[in-house]
């Protein structure tokens, strides 16, 4: 039950500074770090709270004043330092203004993407290496492999019920080479186990699914607090144009959408855009949500690829979306196009497109309003 050596663990006995959210998982990671000889410290994450009135706040889910307490106790445990690093203002800049710019522009945006890119694997890291550490550890079910040519490739978790390498794909080469994945190679159950032979107290704790910075609410209570134009009622027209009834706000309507729309029709309709600018709901029927190809923006490459040779691919939408098979196309100005095997409903702009190659994340871009049928 050991981590292998492709998580990263064949590095020589470094410091390694932990990312410890007070849940099982990261608890775990630094368990089996300390227990590897490493010198190993824990860092936990001051993040932006939203405010609820006059000099109140909300805790962040992430670094709420029980997630701390539980990680220092990890960490007394383990008789390893804790610190907490206050990064309130570059995770509200770079995760939270851009969730509530993106929902208002009629994307779906995906934080925990952007949070591990800027937050976890660039601001932490950064402090992190200020502190003396030679790489930071994260409970994060995903594995990397180092090539001989230097280059470290990023794979899936072992266990694909648990697998995060989506929510990894944007990182970079200096990041992966500066991060290691202790439970890659184990599954949720054999962490669970191990935090009971560990005798970690949280053994128990259940996992949050939730985003972090909405602690009051739904995402879209959330959103009518932070940006309220966005809940501004408006017409639903068809995909022809016809006026079919009024929306409540943009922000309570996804694409792929059926339920709750409020409006008769002898068939079934469903959201098929979201248009910020006119404030108008598009429906169609289930044929307009078919997607043969994918475009996808600001492309990332974890290795890079050739741009005129197509690679055969699977692809994820959604972080636990079933994968679908294609062939993928680079394209000029940061662009690429999958072209499908099988038609795909439900694709968003803004979601975040995931292109693997087996095992292998090759990259990542941002699904584009221009997603065609």
């Amino acid at each position: 039950m050991q981590p292998s050596a492709s998580d990263g663990n064949n590095k020589n006995m470094v410091t390694i500074a932990v990312a410890m959210s007070g849940g099982v998982d990261s608890a775990v990671a630094a368990a089996l770090l300390t227990q590897q000889g490493h010198d190993v410290f824990g860092i936990t994450l001051r993040l932006w709270s939203e405010e609820h009135g006059p000099g109140t706040m909300r805790e962040n889910r992430c670094c709420s004043l029980e997630s701390v307490q539980d990680a220092r106790r990890v960490c007394d445990m383990l008789d390893i330092p804790h610190y907490i690093i206050n990064v309130e203002e570059t995770f509200k800049a770079h995760i939270v203004d851009h969730f509530i710019a993106e929902y208002a522009a009629g994307r779906t945006p995906n934080p925990c993407v952007r949070c591990n890119q800027y937050i976890k694997f660039d601001a932490l890291l950064k402090r992190a290496i200020a502190l003396g550490a030679g790489a930071i550890a994260t409970g994060h079910y995903a594995r990397t492999h180092a090539n001989q040519d230097g280059a470290v490739d990023l794979l899936r978790g072992r266990d694909r019920q648990k697998d995060q390498s989506y929510a990894l794909c944007r990182l970079s080469q200096s990041q992966l080479r500066h991060s290691i994945f202790p439970l890659g190679e184990l599954t949720k159950a054999e962490v669970r186990q191990l935090a009971i032979e560990f005798d970690i107290s949280i053994a128990e704790k259940p996992e949050s699914q939730e985003l972090c910075f909405v602690t009051a609410g739904s995402y879209r209570d959330f959103l009518r607090r932070q940006a309220p134009h966005g809940a501004r009622a408006g017409e639903i027209r068809s995909v022809d144009g016809r006026v079919l009834g009024q929306h409540t706000g943009l922000i309570d309507y996804t694409i792929g959408q059926r339920k709750g729309l409020g409006i008769a029709a002898s068939h079934p309709l469903y959201v098929t855009a979201l248009d910020p600018l006119a404030n108008v709901v598009i429906v169609g029927e289930a044929e307009h949500l078919e997607r043969h190809h994918l475009i996808a923006g600001n492309m990332h490459y974890i290795r890079g690829v050739a741009p005129d040779e197509p690679l055969a691919v699977s692809v994820q939408v959604r972080a636990h979306a079933k994968e679908e098979y294609g062939t993928l196309h680079a394209l000029a100005n940061d662009q690429a196009k999958v072209v499908l095997e099988r038609s795909l409903r439900g694709v968003a702009p803004g979601q975040a497109l995931v292109v693997y190659a087996g095992e292998r994340v090759v990259g990542a871009g941002i699904l584009e309003a221009s997603t065609g049928y």
